[in-house]
């Protein structure tokens, strides 16, 4: 069983350590031509559907957890970028991110891949702008910002090794995590009891994987290898989404930094969003 287990992490991690250091590279690389002053010009614009857009490709170019998306957030708020904009990159910026969707087109497929993507986009965008029309804007405290720099990135090879770089030590041992645990999961746990406890397509499966991924503090790069096993395993579709949408939407850290800038109704109201977004994301691909 521990050869089966190591064997499966090596191969696992090997994958994901070409394809992570690659793409980071490039990534890195491409965003010395992004125009970020053309991107806050539109955030701020009066314009909704142009707003929505810049949020989530302000997201998407912007590869945070859920915990560090908060000082852009507070930033934001300064900058008097409309509220419902504001929730719209909230929700979309721990979700979306090109280096890890990349992975997720490599190990689950281009099907999966754009379907994720465009329902998190549009569940964002349908999230944020509810909350704001629903008047959610008075719940939010009064917050100086402090310790949070915006930086150009330039388009040189050597600034983007060393973006590459930077990356690299805080998403990179959150891969090999996901690759442990899935490693893990697919040597030592019976293939019987996870098709007998999360194979079948009970639709209760969904909402019930969306909450418990709220406590669990686990970035998608992590969620990804271990999905891959879970689907592997015979994890059911649409549970695996709902549970990784959920545990990197939200997490017991960013609801504690939530609070200092939200107050309790708003911070409620954000769980519930998440939880939601989780949910309706699993049924989704119960089509796909």
């Amino acid at each position: 069983m521990f050869t089966d287990i190591l064997r499966s992490f090596l191969s696992i991690a090997l994958e994901l350590t070409v394809l992570f250091i690659g793409i980071s590279f490039l990534v890195s690389l491409l965003q010395g031509l992004i125009p970020y002053e053309k991107l806050n010009k539109y955030l701020s614009g009066k314009n909704t559907f142009t707003g929505a857009l810049a949020a989530i490709a302000f997201a998407f170019i912007t590869p945070f957890c859920s915990c560090s998306t908060i000082p852009v957030v507070v930033n934001l708020l300064h900058k008097n970028v409309r509220f419902g904009i504001v929730m719209i990159f909230l929700f979309a910026s721990p979700v979306l991110d090109p280096t890890i969707i990349t992975l997720m087109t490599a190990l689950l497929g281009v099907k999966v891949a754009i379907a994720y993507t465009l329902i998190t986009s549009i569940l964002s965008v349908i999230i944020g702008l509810t909350l704001e029309k629903l008047g959610f804007e008075t719940a939010v405290k009064k917050v100086k910002m402090t310790g949070f720099n915006e930086q150009q990135v330039n388009f040189n090879i050597k600034g983007a090794l060393k973006e590459t770089i930077d990356l690299m030590k805080t998403v990179y041992p959150y891969l090999l995590i996901g690759a442990a645990i899935g490693s893990v999961i697919y040597g030592a746990v019976p293939t019987e009891w996870i098709v007998t406890y999360f194979g079948e397509d009970k639709w209760w499966l969904v909402p019930i994987a969306a909450v418990i991924g709220i406590p669990l503090y686990i970035r998608l790069s992590t969620m990804i290898p271990l999905s891959q096993i879970l689907i592997a395993k015979g994890m059911a579709f649409p549970p695996m989404m709902a549970l990784m949408i959920g545990a990197t939407g939200a997490s017991l850290p960013e609801l504690a930094l939530l609070n200092s800038i939200f107050k309790k109704k708003l911070v409620s109201a954000f769980v519930v969003s998440v939880v939601c977004m989780a949910s309706i994301s699993g049924f989704l691909f119960y089509f796909i």
